[in-house]
């Protein structure tokens, strides 16, 4: 099957910029909820899928203003839908496990410790997708690995208020949080190959978000979340009520540009890579959780943070050894047809 947009650079450089601005935002406001006053699980866990809907216009409006022949949700054949439903629901469960880790530790800790999910990833890669182990992406891994080891064992709690038991199940959801999402990306990487172009990929997503919300808003009515949401923004959150619907709104927006970005690196390279781009943005969102919520930056996650770095450059030298290697027998191999 022909696959349209993956060699585009441009395509993929607005997608990092999405994971980039959405995943440092939507880390900082969903615990800006929790650190006014807020402690809704289902509330945190609905906002990241409920804006689903914004994805529609740029997948319809392409077709209505005749941009494009293809119509839109007409490619889909059962086995693709149904994969996207089920793949909803296990993101549906990942929301809910990111916002108990989200809600227990701070925003440098839980980043730290979400960092993880890339050595799922690159086992789970290798099974579900054959990717080849080099020694840049398992130098990367073992980095990322002793990075996560080391907040591990400095498990005290590093801000006041937070109990031992809170931050174990913090670090406990946290780490299954990325245990499913890293299961999550060489799945998807598996479906996008009998994808055939980028506007298939966003409705795809429009349909696992749309399931996530469903079981979401499922937990909301029968836990009278909805009514919460508005006694919360009334009389819980410490900034005033219109301050709660923005915070809402913008977690809704976020979310969205994070996932989309997400889902778009891991259509146009590979889940291994998607992993380590959004892994690169650790020190973003650890730097974040200092500036902004006070967090503690000990040496302890100095050095987490120095090991996150080094793993990702450690990536990014081998992927440009690889390209110029590529590059060169490309260049023999022209040079011996010339002949």
């Amino acid at each position: 099957m022909p696959t349209e947009n993956k060699g585009s650079l441009p395509l993929l450089v607005i997608n990092y910029l999405l994971l980039f601005v959405g995943s440092v935002s939507s880390s900082l406001l969903s615990k800006y909820y929790f650190v006014h006053g807020c402690s809704n699980l289902w509330v945190s866990t609905w906002v990241q899928s409920a804006g689903f809907p914004l994805l529609l216009p740029p997948i319809i409006l392409p077709y209505f203003l005749n941009r494009t022949t293809r119509r839109p949700f007409t490619h889909f054949t059962a086995k693709i839908f149904f994969i996207s439903i089920f793949v909803g629901l296990m993101l549906g469960l990942n929301n809910l496990l990111f916002s108990v880790g989200n809600s227990n530790l701070p925003v440098s800790t839980f980043s730290l410790i979400l960092s993880s999910h890339l050595v799922f990833n690159l086992v789970l890669s290798v099974i579900i997708v054959k990717q080849k182990v080099t020694f840049s992406n398992l130098n990367c891994v073992i980095l990322l690995t002793f990075s996560t080891i080391l907040i591990a064992l400095d498990s005290s709690p590093d801000k006041h208020g937070l109990t031992h038991d809170k931050y174990l199940m913090g670090f406990l959801s946290t780490v299954g949080a990325g245990l499913l999402f890293s299961l999550y990306l060489p799945v998807m990487e598996k479906v996008y190959r009998k994808v055939n172009c980028y506007s298939m990929m966003m409705e795809m997503q429009v349909v696992m978000e749309a399931a996530s919300t469903a079981l979401s808003t499922a937990f909301m009515v029968y836990t009278g979340g909805f009514g919460g949401m508005v006694r919360e923004g009334r009389e819980v959150f410490d900034k005033g009520e219109s301050l709660y619907w923005w915070t809402v709104v913008f977690n809704i927006v976020t979310w969205q540009l994070c996932f989309m970005g997400t889902a778009g690196m891991v259509f146009l390279t590979t889940s291994l890579t998607g992993g380590i781009c959004m892994t690169a943005l650790t020190g973003m969102n650890v730097l974040g959780g200092v500036v902004v919520y006070g967090d503690k930056f000990g040496g302890v996650k100095v050095v987490s943070t120095l090991l996150c770095v080094w793993g990702f450059c450690s990536y990014v030298y081998g992927i440009y050894i690889k390209s110029k290697k590529d590059e060169d027998e490309d260049e023999d191999r022209t040079d011996d047809e010339m002949i």
